[in-house]
């Protein structure tokens, strides 16, 4: 089931990748991009979550789990800062937490050295962050060349 589910959650995601391939109209793509960017940030927060609980449910847990899993949510909120100066920031914002979400399996290989993680998660998290990563990073790359031809 979580696998399933986990797969699903890259829909959104591809869905909005086809929109703007198909529908290259710039002010569409940016609100495409603006969505993706919200729903990758908030998948990237979540991802802190797992690790804070980590930390709190497992005594053999790094010291360190605590302090990295507030990272995506700080990251996340600070890559806003680019949409907020204009529509050419956004493709930024996407590519930082397109990267986020591609190196976060490394934080979860890392916590694996330390306590038993759920059979298969690992490799679950690599599928899901390299494919939501790299979605991502499609959408700003999508977004820039629009905004660069219009």
């Amino acid at each position: 089931m979580a696998r399933a589910l986990g797969y699903a959650g890259l829909l959104p995601q591809l869905g909005l990748v086809c929109a703007s391939l198909f529908y290259n109209e710039t002010a569409f793509v940016q609100v495409l991009a603006i969505i993706g960017w919200a729903y990758a940030a908030l998948i990237f927060s979540f991802l802190g979550g797992v690790w804070w609980g980590y930390a709190l449910l497992a005594d053999a847990a790094p010291r360190w789990t605590l302090a990295l899993a507030v990272t995506p949510s700080l990251v996340a909120m600070l890559s806003l800062a680019p949409v907020a100066l204009g529509a050419s920031g956004l493709a930024y914002s996407l590519f930082v937490v397109g990267v986020g979400l591609i190196v976060s399996p490394r934080v979860d290989t890392m916590i694996a050295k330390k306590i038993a993680l759920p059979i298969g998660w690992l490799q679950l998290r690599w599928h899901l962050s390299i494919g939501l990563g790299v979605m991502t990073i499609g959408l700003a790359v999508l977004n820039r060349v629009l905004l660069v031809t219009a």
